[in-house]
């Protein structure tokens, strides 16, 4: 057994042995309302199974999409991964707790550090990658550590239940919802500003996922990535995925450029990905650059809107792509 190992069980045996003096004075055996340090647990629902984790976690590792969440929702956190595609849309405050935290993984699953995890000691972890990728986690090694729960991406849009899902976890449900209840109130009142232009109108969006070199582009449909926020203020991006597939596959496809008029022919009205400081990722780029792009009846008519944080995860970030939805369709307001 390893030195570590044996300071858990340690530790297990003194919570025990106050929990057992604690029933005996109180001359109850309930679980309710006790601590994570108490020993009180629970069984959690997660990618890799029913899992029993402490009620209330006092030292929360996070890796992956799990990371934004719970800085957002200001769950104990003691470790986390690397996760530099969201450090652009998260507030300053949620960035210097990003900054300060120790990492203890990095970009992907398969740079997880262990022993820096063993040596932040924690008594949940929290792993917020996709189910495929979750092969290049040793989960084994990190049960041996703490509970692990792994709650990761499915399609786009579901952000929203697993974000709560991993607060859930963590135990920080509260500060979560009322992020949570502020996106609902800018979402709704952006709605209603703009409910006598955006549903009248047929879009099209072009993602930032295409690959240059295969000579395709990304179009996304309603519930994407780049559209699920815009979804919420009542836009709709026509057609569906001619062969669906697993996650992004059911919302996304990746059509030839020379498909692009057939594409987006029909749209009104078209959206494209944008880098967070307003620049053209190289695959819309190669959309645009494209004679087909320019000949598309949404171009000519001069409807075409960049749309910036499109891999918003969390209610915090997607009010930052309000933000930027309602800048970029603020000149609907007055055709």
């Amino acid at each position: 057994m390893s030195l570590f190992s044996s300071r858990r069980l340690a530790k297990g045996v003194i919570a025990a042995t106050a929990l057992a003096l604690t029933v005996t004075m109180s001359g109850c055996a309930s679980t309710e309302g006790e601590s994570a340090a108490d020993g009180r647990t629970r069984v959690f629902e997660a990618d890799n199974g029913r899992i029993t984790i402490p009620a209330d976690p006092q030292r929360v590792v996070a890796t992956g999409y799990a990371v934004p969440a719970l800085i957002e929702a200001d769950a104990p956190l003691v470790g986390i991964s690397t996760w530099q595609r969201g450090e652009p849309m998260m507030t300053k405050e949620d960035l210097a707790t990003y900054n300060k935290l120790p990492k203890v993984a990095g970009e992907s699953a398969a740079e997880t550090n262990y022993e820096a995890i063993a040596e932040a000691d924690p008594d949940l972890i929290v792993i917020g990658v996709p189910a495929p990728v979750l092969k290049d986690v040793d989960v084994k090694r990190l049960e041996s550590i703490a509970p692990v729960v792994a709650i990761g991406p499915t399609v786009p849009s579901a952000w929203r239940e697993l974000s709560r899902k991993q607060a859930d976890a963590a135990g920080a449900v509260e500060n979560f919802d009322a992020v949570k209840a502020q996106y609902e109130q800018k979402a709704g009142q952006l709605a209603e500003k703009y409910k006598n232009v955006l549903p009248k109108l047929k879009f099209a969006h072009v993602g930032g996922y295409g690959q240059v070199e295969n000579g395709n582009f990304q179009r996304e449909f309603d519930g994407s990535w780049g559209t699920n926020i815009a979804n919420d203020i009542g836009a709709r991006y026509y057609g569906q995925v001619k062969e669906k597939g697993p996650g992004s596959k059911s919302v996304s496809e990746y059509p030839s450029i020379e498909e692009l008029p057939s594409a987006l022919g029909q749209a009104d009205a078209i959206t494209y990905t944008v880098n967070a400081d307003g620049s053209l990722p190289e695959p819309v780029k190669y959309v645009m650059d494209s004679q087909l792009w320019k000949n598309l009846p949404a171009v000519k008519a001069g409807k075409t809107f960049p749309v910036r944080y499109t891999e918003a995860a969390t209610y915090r970030q997607a009010m930052k792509a309000l933000d930027a939805l309602d800048e970029t369709f603020a000149p609907l307001l007055n055709q």
